[in-house]
C-alpha cells in the first residue's frame, strides 16, 4: 500500500510539472494600439507589437507601417496603390515619442502567452523583418499595419490559436459605415474617398474584416485563445489622447447648395441666362474631369477598392467633351445621362453602391438640370 501511494504521488509531481512549466522564453509580448490623431494619415489610428526581452536587455516595437517617404516616386506610387510598406523594428521608447509629441493616444495589452508560444511569435516577427522578407504592397482594407499583426499569430502560432470576435454576429457593417464614423470631422476628405471607393467596400465585412482598423483588432485580440485559454492581459493607458477636434461645419454640403442655388437661377431665370451658360459648362466640366480620374483609380491602379465604382453612372467622363460641344442635337445623350443618373440613385437605395447623399444631393440636382435644359433645347430647335 505503501509502494503504491509513493507511486502515485510521484506521478501525479510529474504531471504538476507537466501542467506548470516555467516560461523560459525570458520574453514580454504585447500589442499597442495607438489612437487617431488630425492628420489625414492618422485618422484611423495605428497597431505595433512590443517585444521586451529581459536577457538581451532589448524594448523594441515591430512595426509593420513603415515606408520610405523620401522616395523619389511616393506620391505616384501611393496614389496607383504600388507604395511597398515594410516591417520595421525600434526602441519603445523612440516609439512613444512619437505619440507624446503627436498628442495620440497609446495603450498596451500584454498577450499572456506561454513561453513556447512567445518563442515562436518572436522568432516569426524576426524572419519577417529580414530584408527579403519584410516589404509587403500596402493596401487600407485588405492589407496593412493592422491586419499584418492579425495574420501574425495564426501564421506563427498555428491552429492552437483561435482569433477572437471584435463585432457582434448580429452587427451589419460595410467598410464604408465604419469608415465615414472615422471621417467624423474631415468632410472634404470623407466626400472624396466615398466618391472614390467602388462597390466593393459596400459588402458587409466579416469579423476578419474589420480588424483594418488597430480598434477592432485590440478587441479581437482581447477575445482570442491559444490552446482554449484567453491570451490577453487588461488594456492599459501608457499616454492620455489629446481632446479630439469637433467636427465643424460640413463645408461640402454647404459648398453644393451653393452650386445648386446658382445653377437653378441661372437656367431657371432669363435675365440671368449668361450665368446659367457658366455654371453649365462648370458642372459638365467637373463631372467630366471627375469620371476620368474615378475611372483611372479603377483600371490604372492596384487599389481593390476603386474598382467596379458605379460613381461613372453620375460622373460621366464624357462630359468633359459635352462641356465644350455645342449643345445642339444632344437630347439623345442628355436623355441618357438623366437615365444614369437615377440608376446610380437606385444602387444607392438598393445598398448596391452607397453615395454620400447628403452632400452629393444638390450637385446632382445640378446635373439633371442641366441635362433637361440640353434636352429642352435640342427638342425645341428640333421642331
Amino acid at each position: 500500500m505503501l509502494r503504491l501511494l509513493v507511486f502515485f504521488s510521484i506521478l501525479f509531481s510529474f504531471q504538476s510539472a507537466a501542467i506548470a512549466q516555467p516560461d523560459t522564453s525570458h520574453l514580454r509580448i504585447s500589442l499597442l494600439t495607438c489612437g487617431t490623431g488630425l492628420q489625414a494619415w492618422e485618422t484611423f489610428g495605428h497597431s505595433g507589437i512590443r517585444i521586451t526581452d529581459s536577457v538581451r536587455g532589448t524594448d523594441n516595437v515591430y512595426n509593420y507601417g513603415t515606408f520610405n517617404g523620401y522616395d523619389e516616386n511616393f506620391v505616384w506610387n501611393f496614389t496607383r496603390g504600388k507604395l511597398l510598406y515594410y516591417l520595421s523594428y525600434y526602441s519603445f521608447r523612440q516609439f512613444i515619442l512619437e505619440y507624446q509629441e503627436a498628442g495620440r493616444s497609446v495603450t498596451e495589452q500584454e498577450l499572456l502567452l506561454p513561453g513556447a508560444a512567445k518563442q515562436a511569435l518572436y522568432e516569426y516577427l524576426v524572419w519577417n523583418a529580414r530584408d527579403e522578407n519584410k516589404y509587403y504592397k500596402y493596401d487600407f482594407f485588405f492589407d496593412n499595419c493592422a491586419t499584418r499583426i492579425r495574420d501574425v499569430f495564426s501564421r506563427a502560432l498555428g491552429k492552437k490559436f483561435v482569433l477572437g470576435r471584435a463585432i457582434d454576429k448580429q452587427q451589419h457593417m460595410s467598410f464604408r459605415d465604419i469608415i465615414n464614423q472615422y471621417f467624423y470631422r474631415v468632410h472634404w476628405q470623407r466626400l472624396g474617398v466615398n466618391i472614390l471607393l467602388g462597390r466593393k467596400v459596400d459588402r458587409v465585412m466579416s469579423n476578419e474584416d474589420i480588424m483594418f482598423l488597430p480598434d477592432y483588432l485590440q478587441k479581437g485580440i482581447a477575445t482570442s485563445t491559444y490552446k482554449g485559454k484567453s491570451i490577453a492581459g487588461p488594456v492599459n493607458l501608457i499616454v492620455p489622447q489629446t481632446l479630439p477636434a469637433p467636427a465643424g461645419t460640413n463645408w461640402p454640403f454647404w459648398v453644393m447648395v451653393l452650386v445648386m442655388l446658382l445653377t437653378f437661377t441661372g437656367l431657371l431665370f432669363k435675365k440671368f441666362e449668361v450665368f446659367g451658360k457658366v455654371m453649365s459648362f462648370l458642372l459638365l466640366l467637373i463631372s467630366g474631369l471627375l469620371g476620368w480620374f474615378v475611372l483611372f483609380m479603377w483600371f490604372g491602379t492596384d487599389h481593390q477598392a476603386c474598382q467596379n465604382n458605379y460613381s461613372l453612372l453620375w460622373a460621366v467622363p464624357t462630359n468633359l467633351l459635352l462641356a465644350f460641344a455645342p449643345k445642339r442635337n444632344k437630347n439623345k445623350y442628355a436623355l441618357v445621362a438623366m437615365l444614369l443618373l437615377f440608376a446610380a440613385l437606385v444602387l444607392h437605395l438598393l445598398h448596391i453602391q452607397q453615395m454620400p447623399l447628403l452632400e452629393l444631393s444638390p450637385l446632382l440636382l445640378s446635373l439633371l438640370l442641366v441635362y433637361g435644359t440640353i434636352y429642352r433645347k435640342s427638342e425645341t430647335r428640333n421642331h
